[in-house]
């Protein structure tokens, strides 16, 4: 294995008779460094735009959210929160309700999905970081606050600084007849902003947190609840807490972690993921051709010497092999090199944001793309190029021994 790597270090790094030849492995190596490094560069951005993701998801989403296996709601006295609570890992339980409400604002009305939760809530959600006017206080003195989403903020023209105006929340009856006049139909409490948090659009312009007894008031609830969201510790395994918790309460409910709570979002974004590289791999492929047709012209190159190693006593098996190496260093030459370019450009980008996602001032969460290295990128792509280079250097080489024996016959006249 040592003779055809040295020989073909030395046709690497040597000049050839023609200098085509040099110029076309120059643009193969090229080709394959500048191929790998947009491969690492782009997978690692999307690895920053879905840790942004998940991180502005996991300040909304609970860590655990149990629901009932059947129907909407569940009976809260039912739910063994003792044997909940002594599972290790388990940090908190809050009780929730979720309910479509009309809200309305002055003049203004929009429909939301009104969240109702206990005080253990604001103990360890992480909305509080996503807070952007006021503050996530539910309640005060015994009156109940709201904390609204920037969209519903913005339809509703929300202003939790003006104390004077108040949010009007209506929602249909659980009982009773509906006389003639319609507004008895429905049940109304007024409640006072007090913040507006901004997460991700579908939550901003959906959700209103409210306290879990104005939920009940409103919706004619008792002992009822919708669902518990369940915050864990670093104690123990996030997986393990949850395959306990699931033991525990058995096949009457459905115990979802977050990536479960929002499964369709993060299937998108690992497909979009890896469409992306599959593209990518394909432009790969076809700039590879040139490494196909320098190691041709590199075998058309050194015809006399593939007559010497002949007559040195070399056969068919190590002149392809001598070729094979070197096609495959021109491989793995761009792929060091592109993983290296690609590196050091997402570290650039970490730490300097020169690349904007808009040029007049960004977003208000960030303002350059995201960049985000894992190990296992860098690992699937050098081996994906490796592979691609060897079946790129293996084309030409195949037909090796036809050239072998026309070389033969010259030399042997």
């Amino acid at each position: 294995m040592k003779l055809p790597l040295y020989i073909a270090w030395r046709y690497l790094k040597s000049k050839k008779s023609h200098n085509v030849i040099n110029i076309i492995s120059g643009i193969s190596v090229a080709g394959v460094t500048i191929g790998t490094m947009a491969l690492i560069v782009v997978l690692s951005v999307f690895n920053g735009f879905e840790s942004l993701v998940i991180s502005l998801f996991n300040s909304f989403d609970p860590p655990i959210k149990v629901s009932p296996a059947k129907g909407k709601t569940f009976d809260s006295k039912t739910y063994p929160w003792e044997k909940i609570s002594g599972i290790q890992g388990v940090k908190a339980q809050t009780a929730v309700i979720e309910e479509k409400a009309l809200l309305r604002y002055g003049k203004a009305q929009f429909l939301v999905t009104l969240k109702g939760v206990d005080s253990t809530y604001t103990t360890w959600t992480g909305l509080d970081s996503m807070i952007t006017a006021g503050s996530l206080m539910l309640e005060f003195n015994g009156q109940p606050f709201a904390v609204v989403g920037q969209g519903v903020a913005y339809y509703l023209g929300v202003n939790p600084d003006d104390y004077e105006s108040f949010i009007e929340a209506y929602a249909p009856r659980r009982t009773g007849k509906i006389g003639a006049n319609p507004d008895q139909a429905f049940n109304r409490i007024d409640i006072r902003p007090s913040g507006i948090f901004s997460v991700q659009q579908d939550f901003d312009t959906k959700y209103v947190i409210v306290p879990l007894s104005f939920s009940r008031e409103l919706f004619d609830y008792t002992t009822e609840v919708t669902s518990v969201e369940i915050a864990l510790s670093q104690a123990e395994g996030f997986e393990v807490s949850q395959d306990k918790i699931k033991q525990a309460l058995g096949p009457e409910y459905v115990v979802k972690n977050r990536f479960e709570q929002q499964e369709t979002l993060y299937r998108i974004m690992h497909s979009e993921k890896w469409a992306i590289f599959l593209i990518l791999s394909f432009i790969l492929i076809i700039a590879t051709f040139n490494v196909i047709g320098s190691l041709s012209m590199l075998i058309l190159d050194k015809k006399k010497d593939i007559a010497i190693l002949h007559s040195l006593g070399a056969d068919n098996r190590l002149i392809k092999r001598i070729f094979l190496t070197e096609g495959i260093l021109v491989s793995l030459s761009g792929a060091m090199a592109g993983l290296f370019l690609g590196a050091l450009i997402c570290v650039i980008q970490q730490q300097f944001g020169l690349v904007k996602i808009n040029a007049e001032g960004g977003s208000f969460l960030i303002d350059s793309y995201p960049v985000l290295m894992q190990l296992p990128d860098f690992i699937f792509v050098f081996l994906t190029v490796s592979l691609i280079g060897l079946l790129a250097a293996w084309i030409p080489v195949r037909n090796l021994g036809k050239i072998d024996s026309r070389v033969a016959a010259m030399h042997s006249r």
